[in-house]
């Protein structure tokens, strides 16, 4: 009997330690965990179509990067070329369970600066343009500025460099040529810089100049390239999004050289045409990727300052030129030295380039 008491008292000791040693667990187990973190939600409203390999794709791996690097949830909205769906489309994602609506092109300024008030509880990004602050409660409203102007400028003086050298796809000629998406202040920012850095190497450097009209329709894009090549220029800079890959094109097929924008387009095509992306000296980099990235992780880091612009130039790393295989192999050293040494002087302010942007 006194045995069988030992042993219930025993195993009785034995439950209430497992209990208790179960109650702790549980207890650290509760302790331990964090709450959920809800996930920033972020759509890209773009008014085209992506596939550019230029600008809204470079748009789209912004969010991309963002998605894969920071956790948002992330989304690209085509909006087209059918102006009368953008100012719809953009209400329609602010009323949306979205955090950010981005929303770039001084196309689509206007109806921010509409819809944004009416959402306080949003955040709006835009970019390539600025919201005009006067124009209501803003505050809830972030714009990036690029000084595209400064890199264009760099441009322009390679292009000079080409024009005047023994290079072999260059002809005597000094001639060299801009082709514009629009007559409209942003395009003739980059006019403005590629032509002063032009003149900065060779005053009698002779840039033609035309536009488009559209920055649709490569098909355009390539005859007015082509009808530049036929006046003499044996390199242009094509700033009209899907119409600067008509120039692409007309570069391929005069063997001349030609400059790329907003992405690095030379990369863009070295895989699935060679041939079109040896024609691309380098392009002109206007980092929108980097700027959507850069933008989504301050507003994460709680950094971002709503309610103003900023200008993003070459030193902020908004702006610059591709530095790839393909520049190195086709541009001299003497020569990727003097753009270096150009770029120093400008984020030094010993150059001051000119600007199309509120004239």
């Amino acid at each position: 009997m006194n045995k069988f008491r030992r042993m219930l008292i025993v195993g009785l000791a034995v439950l209430m330690v497992l209990a208790i040693g179960f109650s702790v667990t549980g207890c650290k187990k509760k302790e331990a965990a964090a709450p959920a973190v809800e996930k920033v939600k972020v759509v890209l409203y773009v008014n085209g179509t992506l596939g550019d390999k230029s600008f809204f794709d470079s748009a789209a791996r912004g969010i991309d990067q963002a998605v894969k690097e920071l956790g948002i949830i992330g989304k690209v909205v085509e909006g087209g070329y059918d102006s009368s769906r953008w100012e719809p489309d953009i209400l329609q994602l602010s009323e949306g369970d979205w955090d950010i609506v981005i929303a770039g092109t001084w196309q689509l300024v206007e109806y921010l600066e509409k819809i944004a008030p009416n959402h306080p509880e949003k955040k709006f990004f835009t970019y390539d343009t600025a919201v005009n602050y006067a124009n209501g409660d803003l505050g809830n409203v972030y714009s990036i500025v690029y000084s595209q102007n400064e890199a264009s400028f760099l441009t322009g003086a390679l292009a000079a460099m080409i024009t005047t050298s023994n290079l072999p796809q260059a002809n005597p000629d000094k001639v060299i040529g801009f082709l514009g998406g629009m007559d409209i202040p942003v395009i003739n920012d980059f006019k403005v810089g590629f032509e002063e850095g032009a003149a900065y190497i060779d005053p009698d450097v002779k840039v033609l100049v035309t536009y488009a009209g559209a920055f649709s329709d490569p098909a355009k894009g390539k005859e007015l390239t082509l009808a530049m090549f036929d006046q003499g220029a044996d390199i242009t800079f094509n700033v009209a999004g899907e119409k600067g890959l008509g120039g692409i094109d007309a570069a391929k097929e005069k063997g001349k050289y030609t400059l790329g924008v907003d992405s690095d387009q030379y990369l863009l095509f070295a895989d699935t045409d060679p041939a079109k992306a040896a024609n691309i000296v380098t392009s002109m980099m206007k980092n929108v990727d980097f700027s959507i990235f850069r933008a989504i992780k301050m507003h994460i880091d709680g950094t971002l300052k709503y309610g103003e612009a900023e200008v993003l130039n070459i030193e902020k790393g908004g702006v610059g030129l591709a530095d790839n295989e393909n520049y190195r192999k086709i541009v001299a050293a003497d020569m990727r030295a003097k753009i270096d040494e150009i770029t120093k002087k400008i984020t030094s302010g010993e150059i001051k380039v000119g600007t199309a942007i509120g004239q």
